[in-house]
């Protein structure tokens, strides 16, 4: 059975782009356009892993995140985020980062990684 990846991301492209990529490795894509909507939708199903940009409009993602358990998050972001930086934000759920612009093998190879 495929698993399920969310994808959380403001900005439609990201979401179009992520989605067409993982569809094609054969994972299950569901689609998030903030943190609240990626709140909704997980009462509906329980992804494998979410991959959630860091910075959108709404509620701050750091408030989102406290109130997702026992699901993995990597974060995506298109800000350079240095390794003490990546090292502070770690933590709970917060499993890794994917930097953006996608890089198709980049992506395809941590989402195999971080849904295991």
């Amino acid at each position: 059975m495929a698993k399920t990846i969310m994808v959380v991301d403001d900005e439609e492209d990201n979401r179009i782009t992520c989605k067409a990529i993982l569809e094609k490795e054969g994972y299950n894509v569901v689609t998030a356009v903030d943190g609240d909507d990626c709140l909704r939708q997980l009462k509906k199903v329980k992804p494998a892993l979410i991959l959630m940009d860091i910075m959108m409009p709404g509620t701050p993602v750091k408030e989102v995140v406290a109130k997702i358990k026992d699901i993995k998050i990597v974060y995506c972001s298109v800000v350079r985020t240095s390794e003490a930086e990546k090292e502070e934000l770690l933590g709970k759920n917060i499993i890794g980062f994917i930097q953006k612009p996608y890089d198709i093998k980049d992506i395809v190879a941590k989402v195999r990684q971080y849904s295991k």
